[in-house]
């Protein structure tokens, strides 16, 4: 069984991570799971939330906009529609982006609104959620 395991995080824009941690917790569809090495090997569809890994003592916190997680006994890669490391958040961005979709959800007059709406306020919680682990 290995020790540790090789955590991908990759957006179609680039390469956000690859580095080699000794646990991964991610945001599932299905629910939140965790990673150890040596793991059974799944795939499965991410939410939008907070996915954090641990490297030694030190704990590391990622925004991922959704997406899939492929988990093999000795690797977790992740592609994401978009996903952001805490140091690179933008707090004052993201409150801005939660108070827009806190006005369009309640001025929402139909479904379609309503929806794209709760998503917006979903990725900005996401993102202030992660930037206040710094």
């Amino acid at each position: 069984m290995a020790e540790k395991i090789l955590l991908d995080i990759v957006t179609p824009e680039k390469r956000v991570l690859s580095e080699t941690v000794d646990i991964v917790v991610a945001p599932g569809e299905e629910g939140e799971f965790g990673v150890l090495p040596g793991h059974i090997p799944f795939l499965c569809k991410l939410k939008v939330g907070e996915l954090r890994f641990r490297v030694g003592q030190s704990a590391r916190h990622v925004a991922i906009m959704g997406g899939y997680a492929e988990v093999l006994p000795d690797r977790v890669t992740v592609l994401a529609t978009a996903a952001e490391d805490a140091a690179e958040i933008d707090v004052v961005r993201a409150k801005a982006a939660r108070e827009r979709a806190e006005r369009r959800l309640a001025e929402a007059r139909d479904a379609l609104e309503f929806a794209t709406a709760q998503a917006a306020l979903q990725r900005a919680i996401a993102r202030l959620k992660v930037a206040e682990k710094l």
